[in-house]
């Protein structure tokens, strides 16, 4: 598996990504995937940090995007990096994704940002049952 950096090429496999496993949208939002979903997850960031700051990585295996993490860095201070999203497409779940997926972030950020000593992520309570296990 790759993980590399998501261009504007990769947006539509991001949104399909993003509206097979709906359930994960309505968790979190209440409302199922948007039709620019994945438009809003490559430009969204808190306002305090430069859009620099800010990486979407696709988990590929072979030419085809499995998974898709959100990080952030300097977020919520200099010395960290901060997960937004990790999510894995719905046809790839349950399969050890999530955590390779994970994995090759945490080493992505360890090379990249040699300033950043922590990695955090935030799971919402509507989504913990499903979160928890990753």
């Amino acid at each position: 598996m790759e993980l590399r950096p998501i261009t504007p090429e990769d947006v539509d496999a991001v949104q399909e990504l993003l509206e097979s496993d709906p359930g994960y949208a309505e968790r979190i939002t209440g409302y199922p995937p948007g039709a620019s979903d994945a438009q809003s997850l490559l430009m969204m960031r808190p306002e305090s940090l430069p859009e620099e700051s800010k990486v979407v990585l696709g988990a590929f295996e072979a030419d085809q995007l499995v998974a898709v993490v959100d990080l952030l860095r300097g977020f919520p201070n200099d010395h960290t990096a901060f997960i937004g999203l990790l999510e894995v497409h719905a046809t790839h779940q349950g399969r050890g994704y999530g955590r390779t997926t994970y994995q090759l972030a945490q080493q992505y950020v360890e090379t990249t940002w040699p300033e950043i000593r922590t990695m955090r992520l935030a799971v919402v309570d509507t989504n913990a049952q499903v979160a928890t296990g990753f």
